[in-house]
Order: C-alpha cells, then sequence, then structure tokens
C-alpha cells in the first residue's frame, strides 16, 4: 500500500527555486500540497512558467538576491505577508566560482562573495524562519528546516576552499541547531548532494576529461537528476522523518560514504 508523502496545508520557503534542484523541490513540494514561495536572482521567465505550472494560488516568487542577512530577513517577510505563516525552510541557493583558484591567489573578494551568498544569507533565513516558525509548531505539527550542502563541505575541494567552507559550515549549523531547536518542535536537517545535472554542473560535464574523472569517483557511474535530491528533501520535511533530526543525508551515489 503506497505510503503518501503529503505536505498538505503547510507553507514552505525555498532559495533558489527557479531551475535546477530548486524547481525539482518547488514542484515536489506544490504535488505533495505544499504552499511554496521562492526567490530567483536572473531566471525570471523560468520563475514565472515554474508559478503557472503550479499554480499561482499555490506557488509565488520574487527577484532577490540573497547576499546578506538583511536581504534574508526580506524575502521571509514577503514570504509571511503572501501566505500568513512559515513551516518549512529549504535552504537550496548557492555560488560555485567555476574557475580554480589556488589559496595564495584567491581573491578577497571571491572568498567575501562566496561566504556572503552560501553562508551569511543562510544565517538570516534561518535567523527569521525560526522565529516565525516557534509562533507555529507543534509536536503534531513541526517545523522543517533542510539546508542544502554539498559532498564538498565534507571531504573539501581543492581549489575552491571558499565554497567548501562554506559548504562545511552548513553541515555544522545542522548538527548543532538540531539539538537548540528540538525543545521548539523544528527539525533541521542536511541534504548533500554530489555532482547533479544543473547549470552549475554544466561546464564541467561538457568537459570531456573532467567529465571522465568526475564519473570515476561515483560508484553508481552517473550524475544525479534534479529530482534525485529533491525526493530526499520532501522526506525529511514528512511525518515519516518524525524522528530524524541532525542528519547529514548523502546524496551522491555512493561518493563519499560519510555523514
Amino acid at each position: 500500500m503506497p505510503v503518501p508523502l503529503s505536505l498538505e496545508g503547510r507553507v514552505a520557503l525555498v532559495t533558489g527555486g527557479s531551475r535546477g534542484i530548486g524547481a525539482a523541490i518547488v514542484r515536489m513540494f506544490v504535488a505533495a500540497g505544499a504552499r511554496v514561495y521562492f526567490n530567483y536572482e536572473k531566471a525570471k521567465e523560468q520563475a514565472k512558467e515554474l508559478c503557472r505550472e503550479c499554480g499561482e494560488a499555490n506557488c509565488a516568487a520574487e527577484a532577490r538576491s540573497l547576499d546578506s542577512p538583511a536581504s534574508a530577513a526580506e524575502l521571509v517577510t514577503s514570504c509571511l505577508k503572501k501566505f500568513g505563516r512559515l513551516d518549512i525552510l529549504v535552504a537550496n541557493h548557492g555560488i560555485w566560482p567555476p574557475e580554480d583558484a589556488p589559496i595564495d591567489r584567491m581573491a578577497d573578494d571571491q572568498w567575501n562573495r562566496t561566504v556572503a551568498v552560501n553562508l551569511d544569507s543562510v544565517f538570516g533565513l534561518m535567523k527569521h524562519s525560526v522565529a516565525a516558525m516557534k509562533k507555529t509548531a507543534t509536536m503534531a505539527s513541526p517545523g522543517h528546516v533542510v539546508l542544502i550542502s554539498s559532498t564538498a563541505g565534507q571531504r573539501g575541494e581543492a581549489f575552491h576552499c571558499d565554497y567548501a567552507a562554506t559548504k562545511g559550515a552548513l553541515i555544522s549549523m545542522v548538527k548543532g541547531l538540531s539539538t537548540e531547536l528540538a525543545r521548539d518542535h523544528i527539525y533541521v536537517n542536511c541534504v548533500a548532494p554530489g555532482w547533479v545535472e544543473t547549470d552549475m554542473a554544466r561546464p564541467a560535464m561538457e568537459d570531456p576529461p573532467t567529465a571522465k574523472k568526475v564519473l570515476s569517483t561515483i560508484p553508481l557511474g552517473r550524475i544525479g537528476k534534479p529530482e534525485e535530491i529533491a525526493g530526499p528533501v520532501l522526506f525529511l520535511c514528512t511525518p515519516l522523518a518524525g524522528f530524524v533530526t541532525g542528519e547529514i543525508f548523502n546524496v551522491n551515489g555512493g561518493a563519499v560514504l560519510v555523514g
């Protein structure tokens, strides 16, 4: 007998929701019964089409660059104004500077920009989303936070220490905040993807030597699909994950077998 993964009556905020993993999460959450608010930075047409596809009564988007706690606070406020409450936060946005940068030649501006987008804004999202969730979360209807990290946050990433450091920090946030917020009926978990078919991964996968190297590290022999990341995110926000908090959910084809 099928077990439904329902989010009926729930409101979710998904960052970076117009394309790739974020769009897959938005679609899956709406299909599960949630109302979803998401932001985008540049992909206006994709965002508009996604809202039409999901139904504008259940899905809304705004153009907002997330690069500070203040910008994150404004996004949370917009979500609350639109749907009146907030039950689920999925922090999916992030940047990956594509060029290799040895630590002794990494520009200060690159470091600061990566930290601002990948970490500072997540702090703001957590701070203001949790404040909203504390007003409504109960044992029967808890709040949920899922941060999207990366295999780079677990094993590091040569020539991309800025990205790896921010993704590793998200894992530490999950481990600490899951215990801090348990008494408030707020679950905090992490999904750590490996290589996935997204715009971020496309340049590497279109370069044959790089693609061959990437695939050699993945026991399943392929990169993931956005829906294969969205599924675990959905699961973590349902009652079926009712005894799961502080978890690092690896979704990487077996590439990193650590938590």
